[in-house]
């Protein structure tokens, strides 16, 4: 049986530009990197050292040469924040693409662009 979402797979453009995004703009964490020297190079970020779930920064191109066929779209990924109003203020600060925040009625939500315009979801959770 399955127990938890261990990784996600983002598959980008510029690797190094989304590693600054989600390190220097977002606030996440490196966790890994490796380079097996043949171009598959392997990023692992996540919100914090000990989140359960951390997302994997791959080469698009390069994946899509190892793998045709591959969706390599983004995924809809949906965050969890306890402190919302301070991470959509920190997020707006860094000239981050924010959306409106609208209420749900599982809670208040807000979305924010990358630099190669995919875009993410972000959840109050109390």
């Amino acid at each position: 049986m399955i127990s938890k979402v261990g990784q996600i797979m983002l598959y980008v453009n510029n690797q190094d530009e989304a590693l600054n995004f989600w390190t220097e703009k977002v606030g996440f964490s490196v966790i890994s990197e490796e380079n097996n020297g043949q171009g598959m190079r392997w990023i692992e970020i996540a919100p914090t050292k000990d989140a359960e779930t951390s997302i994997i920064l791959h080469n698009k191109e390069f994946v899509a040469k190892m793998s045709p066929g591959l969706n390599l779209g983004t995924p809809s990924l949906m965050f969890f924040s306890e402190n919302f109003d301070q991470l959509r203020s920190d997020l707006l600060n860094k000239n981050i693409k924010v959306g409106e925040t609208v209420a749900l009625p599982s809670g208040r939500v807000f979305n924010f662009a990358d630099h190669e315009e995919n875009y993410f979801a972000v959840m109050e959770k109390k």
